[in-house]
């Protein structure tokens, strides 16, 4: 499970260290992909196969479904890490979430986002004044 969150900079060549503590629980390659909110998406190879299955579970035919393949999928690129735990993160990805010379790493369970740092705490602001509100509405609809 992947928790916590880890800024780093983006160097030279769109050049990013993935934080330690996370790449230890990486099992198999990495996929990193279109996420929401403007943020990416970082997997696993087994979490990616997860999240893969789960889409395919859905009818071809529902809209939702190609528009959801062709958001996170079509977006997607397989990272390669060197021996000091770098990537090159993709330029259409790094246009697509905004992301300036600091970002953050942030572990939510069996993915791992990344955002642009001011936007993740902006979000994170916004976050602190409803959570109440948004843990009220999960547990009057039985949800998680």
């Amino acid at each position: 499970m992947f928790i916590g969150e880890y800024p780093t900079q983006i160097g030279e060549k769109n050049r990013i260290s993935l934080p330690k503590k996370l790449r230890d629980k990486m099992e198999g390659g990495l996929i990193i992909a279109r996420g929401y909110e403007n943020c990416l998406l970082m997997l696993d190879n087994k979490s990616w196969e997860n999240l893969v299955s789960e889409i395919n579970k859905r009818p071809l035919l529902s809209l939702n479904v190609r528009d959801t393949k062709r958001y996170i999928l079509g977006g997607a690129t397989e990272l390669e890490l060197d021996n000091q735990g770098r990537f090159v993160l993709p330029e259409p990805l790094k246009g697509f979430a905004g992301l300036n010379k600091t970002v953050i790493f942030l572990g939510v369970g069996e993915w791992i986002e990344i955002w642009d740092f001011e936007k993740w705490e902006s979000k994170l602001k916004k976050l602190s004044l409803e959570v109440t509100d948004i843990a009220d509405r999960l547990s009057n609809k039985g949800e998680l």
